[in-house]
């Protein structure tokens, strides 16, 4: 009850004992990042109000380089067989390496969104940007097969007519595969 630690596993001795030495009779926060004591005290709070239940807490760890180790806890009041609260047990595992994770998958999911709304303007664009004056290409060289003309100016026409048709097909497919 007065806030220091009266016991601690060998996996915690072993990762904060030679930060903080001997742990046991220490004040619960010489482990904890100094933003976070509040968090413990709003946890105690709610432990003792609601002595049946357990509830979680986040709460960084130094490191003893500088640098924090991301925890999630469990804390649950003890109370004694008179009803009296007696202190706050907590079970507690290291979550850095999920909570890093975490941040990369949610940066990747950013970035994906993103992506997806340049691909889709690409889209856009293609379907109804350059496709237009392909389709004008294609018109305005139907147009010309109907006129008399050279020999080879008809042959000109009719490769420029292939070539805007493969185009066409090539900004289709690919609008469609941005849509799908």
């Amino acid at each position: 009850m007065e806030g220091k630690y009266s016991y601690i596993n060998n996996k915690y001795k072993r990762a904060f004992g030679n930060i903080h030495g001997e742990i046991i009779g220490q004040p619960y926060y010489t482990t904890i990042h100094p933003d976070d004591t509040e968090i413990c005290h709003r946890v105690s709070a709610q432990c003792f109000e609601f002595p049946e239940k357990v509830f979680p807490a986040t709460i960084r760890k130094h490191d003893g380089k500088g640098g924090f180790v991301f925890t999630q806890w469990e804390y649950k009041a003890m109370i004694n067989e008179q009803g009296e609260p007696e202190g706050i047990f907590c079970l507690g595992y290291d979550i850095t390496e999920f909570r890093n994770n975490s941040m990369v998958l949610s940066e990747s999911l950013k970035t994906l969104d993103e992506k997806e709304v340049i691909l889709r303007d690409i889209a856009f664009n293609q379907s109804h940007i350059i496709r237009k004056p392909v389709a004008n290409i294609l018109g305005l060289g139907l147009i010309l097969q109907h006129m008399e003309m050279d020999p080879n100016l008809r042959n000109v026409i009719s490769l420029m007519l292939q070539s805007a048709e493969e185009l066409d097909v090539a900004i289709k497919t690919i609008v469609d595969k941005a849509n799908a």
